[in-house]
């Protein structure tokens, strides 16, 4: 599949890193060093723009080093870009650890991975089957 972007970023455009990868590292495009103080989110700009097929969408998701080293993730994990989305993708930072953290342009910050996905029709009813399970919420699965 192929997807058209615009690149206004100073990075080349993101790839897959190995040929098993399933995201691509999105970098930031800053003007200038942002520093995450504890508990604060910021929308950090990517400086890329694109333009999916209808049936799929882009999953935007935090990078497992960022969060397993410095505490740092998505406020929306995974956030959606849907296929009719034409701005420029940014990326919703949380700092989740006790220090500060300092995001430096083109460091990598999240991964996009391209899904297709389905469009259900819901239909209204009454009632619905009933299950094993039935209404258990969560951590029940109705077996004992």
């Amino acid at each position: 599949m192929k997807i058209n972007i615009i690149n206004q970023s100073k990075h080349p455009i993101p790839g897959y890193s190995t040929e098993a990868s399933a995201g691509m590292d999105l970098r930031a495009n800053l003007e200038a060093d942002v520093t995450l103080k504890t508990l604060e989110r910021k929308l950090i700009p990517t400086g890329l723009f694109i333009e999916l097929p209808l049936g799929y969408e882009a999953q935007i998701r935090p990078r497992s080093g960022l969060a397993y080293k410095h505490g740092i993730g998505l406020v929306n994990s995974p956030g959606t870009i849907d296929a009719d989305y034409r701005g420029e993708i940014g990326i919703l930072l949380v700092n989740l650890s006790n220090e500060d953290f300092t995001i430096k342009d083109g460091d990598r910050i999240a991964q996009m991975v391209i899904a297709k996905h389905e469009t259900a029709e819901l239909i209204e009813v009454t009632s619905l089957s009933e299950t094993v399970r039935g209404a258990g919420g969560y951590g029940h699965t109705g077996v004992k």
